[in-house]
């Protein structure tokens, strides 16, 4: 394991109970968001019924990134699939509630939580 490099953003994917949980660590910016889009279409590929998108480790998004979930939103309701996102910051839960789009997104506390959100 190594220190993230100024904010570099890594994802991490993996299926549990069906779900995919893609965790996010550093900046979802825009130069960032990219591999964000990556890991969602890799995790949407199997189709799974849900996606739950843990962003604790992410302390800064940008509009980038905002459309990089809304994309993968889509997506997934075009699937009949459900995107979840968890453990938002308070930084970066303002982002969406200033682009009002929390009501939009399903937005839940902790992974537990988004199990059954």
């Amino acid at each position: 394991m190594h220190d993230s490099d100024s904010g570099a953003l890594s994802v991490t994917v993996r299926m549990v109970d069906g779900a995919a949980i893609v965790v996010a660590v550093g900046d979802i910016d825009l130069s960032g968001s990219p591999a964000l889009r990556t890991e969602m279409k890799k995790a949407q590929e199997a189709k799974p019924a849900r996606i739950i998108v843990d962003l604790s480790g992410v302390p800064y998004m940008d509009s980038s990134g905002v459309a990089t979930l809304v994309e993968a939103m889509k997506f997934a309701r075009a699937n009949r699939g459900k995107l979840v996102l968890c453990s938002l910051s308070d930084r970066v839960r303002s982002i969406f509630e200033i682009a009002r789009l929390e009501s939009v997104f399903t937005i839940v506390a902790d992974i537990e939580a988004a199990k059954t959100a």
